[in-house]
């Protein structure tokens, strides 16, 4: 409207601005209609989620126990075992690919486990990373 009001065309305006020339042709309508209120902007709705807070919450207890503890064989969390324990819990049915999403606006990320034996051995294996393994190497440590 500043542009408008210095007297460019919406054309001109439309261009600096990076717009087509009906938006600001729309919006100054609107500005003559309303004023600058008419011209804040408005969130979309969209669609009002499927679980409600006090849900979410509960869910993210229920994850942070762990996926044995709801009855899983593993105690690995994959998409396809939240949406199933939301489906049973909630009555909700989530796409196994929207489950995702709904993770990440709890805050959680996508982890993959790391394949470790259980009987590894932490200390020795840095010891030797330090004492043996330069020795076997074909090229000394340069």
């Amino acid at each position: 409207m500043h542009l408008l009001a210095q007297g460019l065309r919406p054309v001109e305006v439309a261009q600096r601005v990076g717009v087509d020339r009906r938006s600001v042709r729309r919006w100054k309508a609107t500005y003559r209609a309303t004023g600058l209120a008419g011209l804040r902007a408005k969130p979309v709705p969209g669609r009002p989620p499927r679980l409600t807070p006090q849900h979410r919450q509960r869910l993210l207890a229920w994850l942070e126990r762990g996926a044995q503890a709801a009855g899983f064989p593993t105690d690995l969390w994959t998409c396809p075992r939240i949406a199933q324990l939301i489906r049973e819990r909630f009555k909700v049915a989530y796409h196994v690919d929207h489950v995702g999403r709904l993770l990440h606006s709890l805050g959680l990320s996508p982890q993959r486990p790391e394949r470790r034996a259980a009987e590894r051995d932490e200390a020795y294996i840095r010891t030797w990373s330090r004492t043996v393994w330069p020795r076997a190497k074909k090229k000394p440590a340069g």
